[in-house]
């Protein structure tokens, strides 16, 4: 046997469990829908085929021709990557996988008819939908953040792209001396190191370019959120007297002309360049087929075993946009993670097989502390059926003793290995 087909059929028996090997009834005309091409979505659509043994039809909906990685760009605001060295185009999905990539953006959810609406018009039937929509940034929780984010003014950049160069734009034309400030807002939110990370990133750029200038992170959580020690170690080691972090700040609005961003208790705030990451919820398809049931509508509830939405028959919900489980985080890793687990779930349901009872999950969140030193944070999470829940595993995981070079390399070649999992 080629070694590409054992690990091919080892990764199968892994996911589906040994049920999935009892027969090969696999449905040839049975069609999956998948609603975005993030680290969720296109993992699933990438495993329904593979488990399948091709045999299922996929159809991803994605209005881009590539995927942008969210984690490493903030490596773009500290210029030592680009943008172009996170993005990878989905043809690969296509050519080597068969998978039907429609360029557009699903508009309406039918879970009683079974059909997705596309922007330019026209319903795509499914036998299975997996809607993995990311995130939509409440831009209108922040007074005046809608209008000054349209217009260039203050910018979130916590969807990698275009806000991401425009972001470093803004502080390449910040003068030495200015301040530059971070808004948190309260967990959960998309990637919890992420906006800790940002600081580093530009307290590097800084120290290497305008070393009279300052860090100001304004954060809604009383503390760091993910690796707090770790960050505030090389805060006052790396960049002592650069970054000040500040906890307990709710950002209430922003007021472009004046430079200010202002907070439920705490005095104004004036910078130079204003970051404001406003609070999140699942992505705009999700509450537009009222997948969205927990958490003030904000998350999506599923069935921990398949991924199946709480409130739809045969609609599975995947990455960002769910209700996390106890110690999950809302991160890449996890997404691929998700996507993987509910493709083995949605081949067994397909075919007529039992879903593997007992699902694991792996999670590592890498960040950057300049531009070659790394920490990390990982863990392993178990399904417990007794509380129909993922749980961390007890003693798994667990953070770095220190940034170091050689977990930069780790990095670098996770992020190659998670983006040809996704999209190769």
């Amino acid at each position: 046997m080629q070694r590409r087909h054992f690990l091919n059929s080892a990764g199968a028996i892994a996911l589906l469990g040994t049920a999935g090997c009892a027969t090969t009834s696999i449905p040839s005309r049975a069609r999956v829908v998948v609603i975005g091409g993030g680290y969720g979505g296109a993992t699933a659509a990438r495993y329904v085929r593979l488990l399948s043994d091709h045999k299922i039809d996929v159809v991803l909906i994605e209005p881009n021709d590539a995927f942008v990685s969210c984690p490493l760009s903030n490596l773009v605001l500290g210029g030592s990557k680009q943008i172009a060295d996170m993005t990878t185009p989905y043809s690969g999905l296509s050519r080597n996988h068969g998978i039907t990539v429609v360029k557009d953006m699903a508009t309406a959810v039918d879970t009683q008819r079974k059909t997705v609406t596309l922007g330019r018009g026209g319903t795509i039937g499914y036998d299975k939908l997996v809607v993995s929509p990311g995130i939509e940034l409440l831009l209108g929780s922040v007074e005046g953040l809608a209008a000054a984010n349209a217009a260039g003014q203050v910018l979130h950049a916590w969807k990698a792209g275009p806000e991401t160069v425009a972001l470093r734009r803004q502080l390449e034309a910040m003068p030495d001396g200015g301040t530059y400030a971070i808004t948190i807002p309260e967990a959960p939110y998309r990637c919890p190191p992420g906006p800790y990370e940002r600081a580093c990133q530009v307290a590097w750029y800084f120290k290497n370019a305008k070393p009279r200038s300052k860090v100001l992170i304004l954060d809604a959580n009383p503390d760091v959120t993910s690796k707090g020690a770790l960050f505030k170690r090389v805060w006052a080691e790396q960049y002592r007297g650069m970054v000040e972090y500040r906890g307990q700040h709710k950002t209430t609005a922003v007021d472009v002309r004046a430079g200010v961003v202002k907070f439920e208790i705490q005095d104004d705030v004036k910078a130079d360049v204003l970051n404001v990451i406003p609070s999140m919820r699942a992505g705009t398809i999700a509450v537009q087929a009222g997948l969205n049931n927990l958490a003030n509508n904000r998350w999506c509830g599923v069935d921990f075993l398949t991924f199946e939405s709480a409130v739809a028959k045969d609609v599975h919900v995947l990455g960002d946009a769910i209700q996390i489980a106890p110690g999950m985080p809302k991160s890449g890793h996890m997404a691929n993670a998700h996507g993987k687990s509910a493709a083995a779930a949605i081949v067994a349901q397909l075919s007529g097989w039992a879903v593997n009872p007992a699902p694991v999950l792996t999670n590592t969140c890498y960040s950057f502390t300049d531009d070659r030193n790394v920490i990390h944070v990982a863990s392993v999470h178990e399904y417990v059926a007794a509380e129909r829940t993922f749980k961390a595993v007890a003693g798994s995981g667990g953070v770095s003793a220190g940034p170091t070079e050689l977990e930069g390399t780790y990095a670098m070649n996770w992020a190659r290995n998670i983006w040809a999992d996704t999209l190769a």
